[in-house]
Protein backbone atom coordinates (compact mmCIF):
# COMPACT_ATOMS: atom_id res chain seq x y z
CA UNK A 1 0.00 0.00 0.00
CA UNK A 2 0.85 3.81 -0.69
CA UNK A 3 -0.10 6.37 0.28
CA UNK A 4 0.45 10.09 -1.32
CA UNK A 5 0.66 12.59 1.67
CA UNK A 6 -2.79 14.74 1.88
CA UNK A 7 -1.35 18.26 0.92
CA UNK A 8 -4.19 21.48 1.81
CA UNK A 9 -5.12 23.48 -1.38
CA UNK A 10 -3.05 25.52 -2.92
CA UNK A 11 -4.67 28.01 -5.15
CA UNK A 12 -2.28 29.18 -8.41
CA UNK A 13 -4.81 31.94 -9.06
CA UNK A 14 -7.52 33.34 -7.03
CA UNK A 15 -10.53 31.82 -9.10
CA UNK A 16 -9.31 27.90 -9.44
CA UNK A 17 -11.03 25.36 -8.44
CA UNK A 18 -9.58 22.74 -5.91
CA UNK A 19 -9.83 19.07 -7.34
CA UNK A 20 -9.41 16.48 -4.54
CA UNK A 21 -8.24 13.15 -6.15
CA UNK A 22 -8.97 9.42 -4.45
CA UNK A 23 -7.57 6.57 -6.51
CA UNK A 24 -7.79 3.07 -5.64
CA UNK A 25 -6.34 0.00 -7.17
CA UNK A 26 -8.48 -2.66 -5.65
CA UNK A 27 -7.52 -6.10 -6.85
CA UNK A 28 -4.44 -7.19 -5.13
CA UNK A 29 -3.11 -10.36 -6.52
CA UNK A 30 -2.68 -8.21 -10.35
CA UNK A 31 -0.26 -5.43 -10.46
CA UNK A 32 -1.44 -3.78 -13.14
CA UNK A 33 -4.41 -2.22 -10.58
CA UNK A 34 -2.08 -0.69 -8.60
CA UNK A 35 0.18 0.82 -11.83
CA UNK A 36 -3.39 1.94 -13.27
CA UNK A 37 -4.67 3.96 -9.84
CA UNK A 38 -0.60 5.58 -9.26
CA UNK A 39 -0.73 6.67 -13.13
CA UNK A 40 -4.54 7.97 -13.10
CA UNK A 41 -3.87 10.05 -10.29
CA UNK A 42 -1.16 11.27 -11.92
CA UNK A 43 -2.13 12.19 -14.66
CA UNK A 44 -5.51 14.02 -13.23
CA UNK A 45 -3.09 15.96 -10.55
CA UNK A 46 -1.05 17.19 -13.80
CA UNK A 47 -4.21 18.32 -15.64
CA UNK A 48 -6.41 19.66 -13.02
CA UNK A 49 -5.39 18.81 -9.13
CA UNK A 50 -4.98 21.90 -6.64
CA UNK A 51 -6.45 19.46 -3.47
CA UNK A 52 -5.89 16.30 -1.27
CA UNK A 53 -4.60 13.46 -3.28
CA UNK A 54 -4.98 10.08 -1.85
CA UNK A 55 -3.72 6.81 -3.53
CA UNK A 56 -3.72 3.45 -2.35
CA UNK A 57 -4.15 -0.05 -3.32
CA UNK A 58 -3.39 -3.91 -2.33
CA UNK A 59 -0.83 -6.44 -2.81
CA UNK A 60 -1.09 -10.30 -2.94
CA UNK A 61 0.61 -10.14 0.73
CA UNK A 62 -2.73 -7.36 1.92
CA UNK A 63 -2.89 -3.39 1.66
CA UNK A 64 -5.13 -0.61 2.77
CA UNK A 65 -7.35 0.06 -0.45
CA UNK A 66 -10.65 -1.63 1.61
CA UNK A 67 -14.18 -1.01 1.84
CA UNK A 68 -13.83 0.94 4.79
CA UNK A 69 -10.98 2.64 4.09
CA UNK A 70 -12.41 4.28 1.12
CA UNK A 71 -15.06 5.85 3.18
CA UNK A 72 -12.17 7.24 5.60
CA UNK A 73 -10.34 8.28 2.25
CA UNK A 74 -13.77 10.07 0.72
CA UNK A 75 -14.50 11.89 4.33
CA UNK A 76 -10.77 12.89 4.72
CA UNK A 77 -10.49 14.11 0.87
CA UNK A 78 -14.04 16.14 1.85
CA UNK A 79 -12.10 18.13 4.56
CA UNK A 80 -9.97 19.50 2.17
CA UNK A 81 -12.30 21.00 -0.07
CA UNK A 82 -14.81 23.70 -0.59
CA UNK A 83 -18.27 21.86 -0.18
CA UNK A 84 -19.72 24.28 -3.17
CA UNK A 85 -16.70 25.23 -4.98
CA UNK A 86 -13.97 22.36 -5.76
CA UNK A 87 -14.77 18.81 -7.24
CA UNK A 88 -13.53 15.40 -5.60
CA UNK A 89 -12.36 13.25 -8.00
CA UNK A 90 -12.34 9.30 -7.19
CA UNK A 91 -10.66 6.81 -9.53
CA UNK A 92 -11.30 3.29 -8.83
CA UNK A 93 -10.05 -0.04 -10.84
CA UNK A 94 -10.18 -3.49 -10.18
CA UNK A 95 -12.19 -6.32 -11.78
CA UNK A 96 -15.83 -6.06 -11.58
CA UNK A 97 -18.85 -8.10 -11.75
CA UNK A 98 -22.77 -7.54 -11.85
CA UNK A 99 -22.81 -7.82 -8.25
CA UNK A 100 -20.23 -4.59 -8.10
CA UNK A 101 -16.25 -4.49 -7.60
CA UNK A 102 -14.07 -6.91 -6.84
CA UNK A 103 -12.06 -6.15 -3.76
CA UNK A 104 -8.48 -8.15 -2.41
CA UNK A 105 -6.29 -7.47 -0.17
CA UNK A 106 -4.09 -10.61 0.85
CA UNK A 107 -6.47 -13.02 2.31
CA UNK A 108 -9.32 -10.70 2.42
CA UNK A 109 -12.06 -10.06 -0.16
CA UNK A 110 -15.08 -7.87 -0.54
CA UNK A 111 -17.38 -6.40 -3.41
CA UNK A 112 -18.03 -2.97 -3.45
CA UNK A 113 -21.55 -2.73 -5.08
CA UNK A 114 -23.34 0.81 -6.58
CA UNK A 115 -25.90 0.77 -3.35
CA UNK A 116 -22.51 1.22 -0.99
CA UNK A 117 -20.55 3.39 -3.15
CA UNK A 118 -23.61 5.85 -3.93
CA UNK A 119 -23.79 5.67 0.15
CA UNK A 120 -20.48 6.86 0.61
CA UNK A 121 -20.91 9.78 -2.01
CA UNK A 122 -23.76 10.93 -0.18
CA UNK A 123 -22.26 11.30 3.06
CA UNK A 124 -19.60 13.57 1.95
CA UNK A 125 -20.11 17.32 1.86
CA UNK A 126 -18.40 17.91 -1.62
CA UNK A 127 -21.72 19.06 -4.38
CA UNK A 128 -19.41 18.29 -7.31
CA UNK A 129 -18.04 14.90 -7.94
CA UNK A 130 -16.21 12.81 -10.96
CA UNK A 131 -16.33 8.99 -10.62
CA UNK A 132 -14.00 6.83 -13.46
CA UNK A 133 -14.30 2.72 -12.73
CA UNK A 134 -11.79 0.94 -14.79
CA UNK A 135 -13.38 -2.67 -14.87
CA UNK A 136 -15.92 -5.10 -16.34
CA UNK A 137 -19.60 -4.57 -16.48
CA UNK A 138 -18.84 -1.30 -14.49
CA UNK A 139 -21.88 0.05 -16.13
CA UNK A 140 -23.75 -1.44 -13.21
CA UNK A 141 -22.94 1.87 -11.16
CA UNK A 142 -24.37 4.39 -13.73
CA UNK A 143 -28.39 4.25 -12.39
CA UNK A 144 -27.09 4.76 -8.53
CA UNK A 145 -24.69 7.42 -9.18
CA UNK A 146 -25.38 9.47 -12.15
CA UNK A 147 -27.09 12.95 -11.45
CA UNK A 148 -26.33 16.36 -12.63
CA UNK A 149 -23.62 17.05 -10.25
CA UNK A 150 -21.76 13.54 -10.35
CA UNK A 151 -20.18 12.47 -13.40
CA UNK A 152 -19.87 8.90 -13.97
CA UNK A 153 -17.25 7.58 -16.66
CA UNK A 154 -16.85 3.76 -16.95
CA UNK A 155 -14.55 1.35 -18.98
CA UNK A 156 -17.98 -0.38 -19.89
CA UNK A 157 -21.61 -0.79 -19.80
CA UNK A 158 -23.09 -3.19 -17.67
CA UNK A 159 -23.38 -6.17 -19.86
CA UNK A 160 -19.83 -6.53 -21.08
CA UNK A 161 -16.28 -6.61 -20.05
CA UNK A 162 -13.02 -4.69 -20.63
CA UNK A 163 -10.08 -6.06 -21.37
CA UNK A 164 -5.82 -5.22 -20.60
CA UNK A 165 -6.26 -6.23 -16.77
CA UNK A 166 -3.40 -8.35 -17.02
CA UNK A 167 -0.02 -8.74 -14.84
CA UNK A 168 3.24 -6.75 -16.08
CA UNK A 169 0.98 -4.08 -17.97
CA UNK A 170 0.83 -0.43 -16.65
CA UNK A 171 -2.72 0.01 -17.79
CA UNK A 172 -5.73 -1.05 -18.88
CA UNK A 173 -7.08 -1.10 -22.33
CA UNK A 174 -9.59 1.63 -20.81
CA UNK A 175 -7.17 3.34 -18.76
CA UNK A 176 -4.62 3.45 -21.18
CA UNK A 177 -6.63 5.32 -23.81
CA UNK A 178 -8.27 7.95 -21.51
CA UNK A 179 -5.72 9.17 -18.68
CA UNK A 180 -2.77 7.90 -20.31
CA UNK A 181 -3.37 9.00 -24.00
CA UNK A 182 -6.50 11.01 -24.37
CA UNK A 183 -6.98 13.47 -20.48
CA UNK A 184 -3.46 14.33 -20.72
CA UNK A 185 -4.16 16.76 -23.83
CA UNK A 186 -7.73 17.01 -24.47
CA UNK A 187 -9.99 20.80 -23.22
CA UNK A 188 -12.42 18.60 -21.17
CA UNK A 189 -13.41 15.39 -19.82
CA UNK A 190 -16.38 15.09 -22.38
CA UNK A 191 -13.35 15.26 -25.27
CA UNK A 192 -11.20 13.04 -23.31
CA UNK A 193 -14.35 10.43 -22.82
CA UNK A 194 -14.92 10.55 -26.71
CA UNK A 195 -11.44 10.16 -27.94
CA UNK A 196 -10.88 7.12 -25.70
CA UNK A 197 -13.84 5.55 -26.53
CA UNK A 198 -12.73 5.15 -30.09
CA UNK A 199 -9.48 4.19 -28.82
CA UNK A 200 -11.01 1.10 -27.30
CA UNK A 201 -13.21 0.46 -29.61
CA UNK A 202 -10.62 -0.23 -32.72
CA UNK A 203 -8.06 -1.52 -30.18
CA UNK A 204 -11.05 -4.17 -29.37
CA UNK A 205 -11.74 -4.80 -32.72
CA UNK A 206 -8.80 -5.57 -33.74
CA UNK A 207 -8.27 -8.45 -30.82
CA UNK A 208 -11.56 -9.72 -31.97
CA UNK A 209 -12.97 -8.52 -28.80
CA UNK A 210 -16.84 -7.85 -27.86
CA UNK A 211 -16.90 -3.89 -27.90
CA UNK A 212 -16.93 -2.75 -23.82
CA UNK A 213 -18.98 -0.18 -24.37
CA UNK A 214 -17.46 2.75 -22.10
CA UNK A 215 -20.26 5.41 -20.83
CA UNK A 216 -20.41 8.85 -19.61
CA UNK A 217 -23.89 10.13 -17.69
CA UNK A 218 -24.39 13.09 -15.74
CA UNK A 219 -22.23 15.68 -14.85
CA UNK A 220 -24.11 19.03 -16.35
CA UNK A 221 -23.24 20.58 -13.37
CA UNK A 222 -19.69 19.63 -12.81
CA UNK A 223 -17.84 19.60 -15.89
CA UNK A 224 -17.67 23.37 -16.42
CA UNK A 225 -16.10 23.44 -13.70
CA UNK A 226 -13.11 20.81 -14.70
CA UNK A 227 -10.91 23.13 -16.87
CA UNK A 228 -7.56 21.04 -17.86
CA UNK A 229 -4.13 23.39 -17.08
CA UNK A 230 -2.32 24.40 -20.01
Amino acid sequence: MTVAPLVSSVRAVEDARGVGVVSFGLFGDQDVFRSEATGAAQVVVDRFGTGPIDVRYNSKKGGGATIEALARSLQVADHGLDAENDVLFLILTSHGSRAGLAIKAGRLTQTLTPSRLADMLARTGVRHKVVVISACYSGVFVPRLANPDLLVITAADADHPSFGCRDKAKWTYFGDAFFNIALRQAKSLKDAFAVARELVYRRELREHFEPSNPLMAGGANVQPLLIPRR
